[in-house]
């Protein structure tokens, strides 16, 4: 875990964050939304302790989703691929998001975590849209996995990771920290400022 307004990167083997002084963490705007959202949101959310924060201001070659420790301040960067529909000519930048299904696109807004289940990517966590723009989460299976098409070695080789179809995909070496520091009940939230 670093705190927050420190610099990190994820890029090192096995995803330990090293310190880099030219990367924020995380977006203090996105990060005042997720809490405002939380906020908003506590009564539907078993846990308000930690949340998932993506910070889509960021490319998909740099860590944007944090596990924050709301109490501490602390948080864990990750590598996490947005939907193609996010970014049709492979960017490696989420342009636009959508709800719509069909569209591969990344949404945004806050998800509430649901109940882990083995899928075609593995182990794998549900995911329910909390808000009008990301309603259609369940209904487009739109969940967090781990995929092959990301990871600090898919960065160094292309610069980008590959695109999901809308869903939070992470690295095979991430997926445990991140499904156990979201866990059941919590709120993830996903913006662009």
């Amino acid at each position: 875990f670093v705190r927050i307004g420190a610099a990190a990167t994820f890029l090192a083997s096995g995803g330990a964050a090293l310190a880099q002084p030219s990367l924020p963490v995380l977006s203090p705007a996105i990060r005042r939304q997720a809490l405002a959202s939380l906020e908003l949101h506590r009564g539907r959310l078993a846990h308000v302790d930690r949340i998932g924060i993506v910070d889509f201001t960021r490319p998909s070659s740099a860590p944007r989703l944090f596990i924050l420790d709301v109490a501490s301040g602390a948080c864990q960067p990750h590598l996490v691929a947005h939907g193609r529909g996010s970014d049709p000519t492979h960017t490696g930048w989420a342009l636009r998001f959508s709800n719509e299904p069909g569209s591969l696109a990344s949404s945004s807004g806050a998800y509430a975590t649901g109940a882990e289940y083995g899928g075609k990517h593995g182990r794998s966590m549900r995911l329910s849209g909390l808000d009008p723009e990301n309603g259609n989460a369940e209904s487009r299976a739109i969940v967090v996995h781990a995929a092959a098409y990301v990871g600090p070695e898919i960065v160094a080789s292309t610069g980008k990771l590959g695109r999901s179809l809308g869903c939070f995909a992470v690295s095979q070496a991430s997926l445990g920290s991140v499904l156990e520091g979201l866990g059941t009940g919590r709120l993830i939230y996903a913006a662009k400022a």
